[in-house]
């Protein structure tokens, strides 16, 4: 069996590349539940509105409405809807006026919404390392950067 550029064995590579997909569905909520305090399950979804609502308006003048949201998650602008409203029940996230055009509402966090972000990163953050801690500094670190060059790669292609 020839190995390639990489070093590995081709039926290796090949086993690791097919063992991907499968290795995606087991990261879900349940690793953060490892850390102490776990975000509740609603505040959970939440959280995947707000961090659409923040990226919307991460530049100067960055607006999200609700149906950016609902493009952004790839989901029917009715459950978007329900989700921005329950968010905004919540406090998490606040409805304004677009400086755009007034004639569009667009979201803004709240300040408890900004909150609810960072303790979940912090979660995030504490739930990896919890998972890694028997792994190298290296490893750890070769993951991380390669996790977020793989996330980079999704934003390139989604732009276009």
């Amino acid at each position: 069996m020839a190995k390639l550029d990489s070093g590995y064995e081709e039926e290796e590579a090949a086993e690791l590349l097919r063992a991907v997909g499968p290795a995606f569905r087991k990261l879900r909520r349940g690793v953060l539940n490892l850390v102490e305090n776990p975000i509740s399950h609603k505040d959970m979804s939440r959280t995947l509105v707000l961090a659409v609502v923040e990226e919307g308006t991460a530049e100067p003048e960055g607006e999200i409405t609700v149906g950016a949201v609902a493009e952004a998650l790839a989901v029917d602008p009715s459950v978007s809807s329900r989700m921005v409203s329950d968010c905004i029940t919540a406090g998490y996230l606040t409805r304004a006026a677009s400086q755009r055009d007034g004639r569009r509402t667009v979201l803004r966090l709240s300040p408890e919404g900004i909150g609810l972000l960072g303790r979940f990163r912090e979660q995030q953050e504490k739930a990896f390392l919890h998972i890694t801690a028997g792994w190298s500094e290296r490893d750890r670190l070769d993951f991380a950067r390669l996790m977020l060059k793989y996330v980079d790669s999704i934003g390139q292609l989604q732009k276009g």
